[in-house]
């Protein structure tokens, strides 16, 4: 059964290609994702004019200018979305942004890491009343997360809620991405039920079905069409055909999860490997079932007596009611109990 709310995250991958980002979102139907996602920001209003270089970054402004992704895109992106049969979303980072995107009609909110701190930009998002799930990455630790839910709790007494555990870093080296994190964010006592998943920046596809099998309810991971295309997200992005075997194994994952409802359908054709009471010498008609005339041997099959009663038999002093030749498998109407 299908769970897991995969999002391709297509963020600024389109590159300013309007083909492009039609093309990734292609690629995320293929794929079967649940939704695509993109980025709403602009350069004037997410980095201070006057930001220094930093990081490697230099002119970090005219950089989110060159990769911002076109307001006037965004309604045909949706209509796109619509018509393919995926869920259009998209990060707002600025107040603008949320009301545009509220208008467009999206269904949840997603609140990116280095936002999710922000109480501001929170308690705005929270203000839709749509479900909202955000990102506990960087400076994000526990109690941080207890506070953004309270943030969002007080515009919206009745929340729907989703917190991916992420790391920053990108891409994030395996050793850091630190899952057991997911069932700390689960535990906290927020009074509501905090729905808990993944954003995920590990190179490849190992990670989000491990996350699935620890409880992950959403899964969020960057696409692109190449890693070859030049831009600063394609690099660490999986690609169209790991994007495929990715969800594929989310949802081998999800049917590996379930309860076993006893003996499966597939085992009842290997259940005659399985032992049952076995005649080691003849039997005569009144004889008693004793360790010295009997033993334990495969096969079994509907009626025989299965080896786990073995002692039971012995203990309570059955007998044969008709001749059992050498090795035969003893079955229920061979004998009487007492």
């Amino acid at each position: 059964m299908k769970n897991t709310f995969v999002i391709a995250e297509a963020g600024a991958n389109h590159n300013r290609s309007f083909e492009q980002a039609k093309r990734l979102i292609d690629i995320a139907v293929e794929a079967q994702a649940d939704a695509v996602k993109f980025q709403t920001y602009s350069s004037e209003t997410l980095y201070a004019k006057n930001t220094p270089d930093f990081a490697g970054y230099e002119d970090i402004n005219s950089l989110i200018k060159n990769i911002e992704l076109p307001r006037s895109w965004q309604r045909d992106l949706k209509l796109y979305c619509d018509d393919s049969g995926i869920e259009f979303m998209s990060t707002p980072f600025d107040e603008k942004a949320v009301d545009e995107l509220y208008d467009l009609g999206v269904k949840r909110f997603k609140i990116a890491a280095f936002e999710a701190t922000d109480p501001r930009i929170v308690r705005y998002v929270a203000q839709t009343g749509l479900p909202v799930i955000f990102s506990a990455g960087i400076s994000c630790d526990i109690d941080t997360v207890r506070s953004v839910v309270e943030w969002i709790k007080m515009e919206n007494s009745d929340p729907d809620i989703t917190v991916l555990h992420c790391n920053s870093a990108y891409p994030t080296p395996i050793e850091d991405i630190c899952l057991n994190q997911m069932a700390k964010i689960r535990n906290i006592n927020a009074g509501v039920r905090i729905k808990v998943g993944i954003s995920d920046h590990t190179e490849g596809i190992l990670v989000p079905p491990l996350a699935v099998a620890m409880g992950a309810e959403v899964v969020e991971k960057h696409y692109t069409i190449s890693r070859m295309i030049p831009g600063p997200d394609h690099g660490f992005a999986i690609e169209p055909m790991e994007l495929v075997s990715m969800i594929r194994n989310i949802r081998e994952t999800e049917k590996a999860l379930r309860d076993k409802p006893g003996l499966t359908s597939s085992e009842s054709d290997f259940l005659p490997a399985t032992r049952s009471l076995v005649s080691s010498k003849k039997i005569m008609t009144g004889d008693q079932i004793t360790e010295d005339n009997t033993t334990t041997m495969r096969p079994y099959f509907p009626g025989a007596i299965r080896a786990m009663e073995y002692y039971s038999i012995i203990e309570t002093g059955a007998k044969a009611i008709r001749d059992i030749e050498p090795g035969t498998v003893i079955k229920w109407f061979d004998i009487s109990k007492k």
